[in-house]
């Protein structure tokens, strides 16, 4: 069955060659039982590595049921202990947090046995070495010599035809001992045990065969009783560890050890909140980078703002409105779509505040100083708290009167008192926002649609480039102008001689046809048109006041739409063209400086995220080869009871998977319980705007492959040697 011919194993350790033995010749036979004794150094535990495959040989040839090894790998020793060797230790080499059941189940896990034919096979053997009250308790609260009973049980269910045991009654007691014996004995009558032992009395009288080693070479070779005739060996039969059996095994020692669980648990955690906080802040900072940009004739270019307009070109009307705000991603509507971007100054004495005018109907928060406006010359200011005027002089504001400037000229819309005050989210904008009424609003219309338009005013069949002022003093119909243009007519005859005014802008193109009624002069100037500052009008057009608004205060030809979500503004953008209107991404606007920067932000996002991974990588491999210190010894135990490497593998890498995607999930639950305000926290609510399925699918995948290759690289480690070599170093 086995022999050894002149087989030698030598050590080298920094350029020293050391001997485990010389020049073994050995024959062992189906049905022995023999014992290799001998001082401590002599050799016998190198022999039993060596002949259980656990370690190489340098010399000479060892067979096995007739085949030569010596051309053997570490792969085909691998093979040969799964076939015919069965290990029991002196130090049991047990999992301590798998059960007596468990522990013996391992090697038909391993060995590709299915799961209804292990447990009558497993409860069998455990009863032959009587413990069977002990199937369901963990190893580690047996005492030693029950220990050893199940390293005996584990060789057993292996069903070899070798069994090896390196001084299996080395830690136990006189009577456990004597146990141990008897049940090799009984287990030897269709084997092959060898034992190494230095207690020769505790065996010899089991013994078919007993060798002495001494120095490295056998001293005596004493077979006390011969085997006539040697039974047929068997080898072991198995198969490959079924998938099933490698997530068993993963996913059972995922939880077996609870403090591992949680150190791994915490490490997994880190990492996928290092990575999504990461990714989510190169998101945020290339949106950012995107943003940057400019318009020459828009101030608000936000992505949340389309603009509409009809497409048949008219105005909007309130059932327009109504169906605009109906639809689902629409979070408010600006009517006056002007008033976003023309800007307006309030001032009282020195003070002054610059903004955007807007409906106090689109106010939906609270006020922090004051009150909401309640009447239609009262107004909600949105401005920095820290502010000079908020901060140092707020008595001087609330409940004050301010003038408004119009946007164009120096007219003014007077007594409109700040009754309430809004601080800004952000604290870097010192723009600030009026809330007024919509009559308020409508008086600015006319000035802030008149700063958007052209005027032509044909005067004698010829244009001439002069303003128009409204007056209430002027006949509706009528105009008055000065006298200096009595020239642009024969004989300065102006009476009832016609004039035409064309406004035209982007939305509208209006005609107004009047008759001169009159010419003013400096001393008349008041009286007929109600201005004063003569020297600066004296060259404008008046009409009447009505007129004036016709002209100039009109209906919204243009609104503006704010969405709830900017990544679902094209379905919006659909939504409302299917409503009949003209809508346009105000970003389209945009001439975008900060393409260049996006792109700069994207290949900083993907080095530092490369970078970021590979750091995680290796801290993680660190404090997890730290972690599973403690499980080098289970993992190296495996590989001695016949796992192989792309078993072991496998088995880590469901254990890691497992922990990885728990940690990975407990993180997206704390996500998503910020994101519906259960947990209170700005910081990571801002950084879920960023995130979407795409990124925390790729995150995952990231994860994933990083304990993947945490795995195999620990796996490598584990099979970087021969399994007692690293069996060894790990002990």
């Amino acid at each position: 069955m086995l022999k050894l011919e002149n087989v030698s194993k030598f050590y080298y350790n920094k350029g020293i060659i050391a001997s485990g033995f010389t020049k073994v010749n050995l024959e062992l036979k189906i049905g022995e039982f023999v014992v290799i004794t001998g001082e401590s150094g002599s050799g016998k535990s190198t022999l039993l590595n060596v002949i259980s495959g656990l370690d190489s040989y340098e010399e000479g040839e060892m067979y096995i049921n007739g085949k030569e090894t010596s051309h053997y790998t570490e792969k085909d020793f691998e093979e040969y202990r799964r076939k015919y060797i069965a290990n029991i230790f002196q130090s049991f080499n047990l999992i301590n947090s798998y059960t007596v059941y468990q522990n013996v189940e391992l090697v038909l896990l391993l060995n590709g046995y299915k799961k209804r034919k292990i447990k009558k096979k497993v409860l069998k053997i455990i009863d032959e070495v009587g413990l069977t009250e002990f199937k369901n308790t963990k190893v580690s609260k047996l005492s030693g010599g029950q220990k050893q009973r199940v390293a005996i049980a584990r060789a057993m269910v292996k069903d070899t035809p070798i069994i090896v045991a390196d001084e299996p009654t080395g830690n136990l007691d006189s009577e456990s001992a004597k146990d141990v014996i008897e049940i090799l004995k009984r287990v030897a009558k269709d084997k092959l045990v060898v034992i190494v032992t230095h207690n020769i009395e505790q065996v010899e009288e089991y013994a078919t065969r007993i060798i002495k080693m001494h120095d490295g070479r056998i001293a005596e070779n004493r077979e006390i009783r011969k085997i006539e005739k040697e039974p047929e060996v068997e080898e072991s039969k198995y198969s490959k560890i079924t998938i099933l059996n490698k997530y068993r095994l993963g996913i059972r020692n995922t939880f077996n050890i609870v403090s591992k669980f949680c150190l791994l648990f915490a490490v997994f955690f880190f990492m996928s909140a290092a990575l999504l906080t990461e990714y989510a802040g190169f998101e945020e900072s290339e949106e950012l980078a995107g943003q940057i940009g400019y318009s020459n004739m828009f101030s608000d270019l936000s992505e949340n703002r389309i603009l509409i307009k009809k497409q048949d070109k008219t105005y909007f009307t309130p059932e327009d409105y109504a169906k605009i705000k109906a639809l689902p991603n629409v979070d408010y509507i600006i009517e006056d779509d002007l008033f976003i971007d023309g800007k307006v100054a309030i001032e009282r004495q020195e003070m002054q505040f610059y903004g955007n005018m807007l409906p106090i109907e689109d106010y939906k928060g609270t006020v922090n100083v004051g009150r909401m406006p309640q009447n239609n010359n009262e107004i909600l200011l949105k401005t920095n708290k820290e502010h000079y005027y908020i901060a140092e002089r707020i008595e001087d504001v609330l409940d004050k009167a301010f003038t408004v400037t119009e946007f164009d000229s120096e007219d003014k819309l007077s007594d409109l008192t700040v009754v309430g005050i809004v601080y800004n989210e952000n604290n870097d904008d010192y723009e600030s926002k009026f809330y007024v009424s919509k009559d308020v609003l409508a008086k600015l219309r006319t000035s802030l649609t008149k700063m958007y338009s052209d005027i032509k005013i044909l005067l004698n069949d010829k244009y001439v480039e002069y303003g128009i002022l409204p007056s209430s003093q002027v006949e509706s119909g009528k105009a008055i102008i000065g006298e200096d243009l009595r020239y642009e007519f024969k004989n300065g005859v102006i009476k009832d001689k016609p004039i035409k005014i064309n406004v035209s802008n982007i939305y509208y193109s209006q005609d107004l046809d009047l008759t001169i009624s009159s010419a003013f002069t400096k001393s008349n100037f008041r009286r007929l048109t109600g201005y004063e500052k003569y020297d600066m009008y004296r060259y404008g057009i008046f009409i009447n006041s009505d007129d004036y608004d016709n002209l100039y205060n009109k209906p919204s030809y243009q609104s503006s739409v704010y969405v709830k979500d900017a990544k679902l503004i094209d379905v919006t953008l659909n939504e409302l063209q299917n409503l009949g209107l003209s809508p346009k991404k105000i970003t389209d606007y945009k001439v975008e400086d900060g393409k260049i920067y996006k792109q700069i932000m994207r290949i900083i996002k993907l080095f530092v995220t490369i970078v970021l991974v590979v750091v995680l990588f290796f801290i993680a491999y660190l404090i997890i080869k730290i972690i599973l210190k403690s499980r080098n010894v289970y993992y190296t135990t495996l590989r001695m009871l016949g796992a192989t490497y792309k078993s072991v593998i496998r088995i880590l890498d469901i254990e890691l998977f497992v922990n990885s995607t728990l940690a990975y999930s407990a993180v997206l639950g704390i996500m998503y319980l910020v994101k519906l305000n259960i947990i209170n926290n700005k910081y990571i609510y801002e950084l879920t705007n960023y995130l979407g399925l795409k990124e925390y699918v790729l995150m995952y995948i990231i994860l994933v492959l990083i304990s993947r290759l945490i795995s195999r690289r620990f796996s490598k480690k584990i099979f970087k040697d021969t399994a007692i070599n690293t069996y060894n170093e790990e002990v």
